[in-house]
C-alpha cells in the first residue's frame, strides 16, 4: 500500500515538474497527540489542483506509573487525495478530499478498555495555506472523514480479554491541521 501511494505520486508529479509544483509537509498538532509522527507530499497537477499522498505512525506505549496501567493512540494511517485551489496551488484557500486507510490501536486514556482494529474510508476538508516565504508555507485546516471500521474491543489495555467485535460506520474528526510546508 505505501509503496503504491509513493509510486502513484512519483508518476503524476513526473509529468509537470517546475519551480514549486513539490511541497512537503508535516502537522505539528499530529506530535501534539501523543507523538504521531506524520508527513504528506503533495504534488501540482495544473494551476489549480494537487494530488496530496500521506502518512501518520504513532507506535508508542506509555505507562502511567502502575506495570499494567498503560494508554496509547497507536496507528498506522495512509492516504491518497486531490486538492482544489481557487486561486493557486499551494497559496491561499483550498477544498480536499482523499481516500484514507487506518489500522489503529487507542485505549487506556478515558477508559480501562481498548480498541484495535481497521478503518477505510473518505474525508473531506477545507483550509488556508499562508505564504511565509518563498518556500515555506503555514496551513491551517479542519475536516472530518467517515467510512467503515472493523473492530475489536478489550475489556483492559493488557489483559486481552475481548468485550465484543464487529462492524460499524464512523464519523470522526479529520485534519486538524498546524502544518509546517516546504515548497520545492
Amino acid at each position: 500500500m505505501n509503496r503504491c501511494l509513493c509510486l502513484v505520486a512519483v508518476l503524476l508529479c513526473s509529468v509537470q515538474m517546475r519551480a514549486q509544483q513539490l511541497s512537503l509537509s508535516s502537522n505539528i498538532l499530529d506530535y501534539i497527540c501523543l507523538g504521531t509522527l506524520n508527513v504528506d507530499v503533495s504534488c501540482s497537477l495544473s494551476r489549480n489542483w494537487s494530488l496530496t499522498a500521506g502518512v501518520r505512525y504513532n507506535p508508542f506505549t506509555f505507562h502511567a506509573g502502575e506495570p499494567d496501567r498503560q494508554f496509547q493512540y497507536r496507528q498506522q494511517s495512509y492516504s491518497l487525495g486531490a486538492r482544489m485551489w481557487p486561486w493557486h496551488t499551494m497559496s491561499g484557500w483550498w477544498m480536499a478530499g482523499k481516500l484514507r486507510y487506518q489500522e489503529y490501536n487507542y485505549g487506556g486514556l478515558f477508559s480501562w478498555g481498548t480498541e484495535e482494529g481497521d478503518r477505510y474510508g473518505l474525508s473531506v476538508s477545507a483550509g488556508y495555506t499562508h505564504m511565509l516565504s518563498k518556500h515555506l508555507n503555514i496551513e491551517f485546516g479542519l475536516g472530518v472523514w467517515s467510512g467503515l471500521a472493523l473492530y475489536r474491543r478489550y475489556s483492559c489495555v493488557v489483559c486481552g480479554s475481548t468485550v465484543a467485535r464487529g462492524r460499524k460506520y464512523f464519523l470522526l474528526p479529520d485534519d486538524l491541521l498546524i502544518s509546517l510546508v516546504y515548497v520545492f
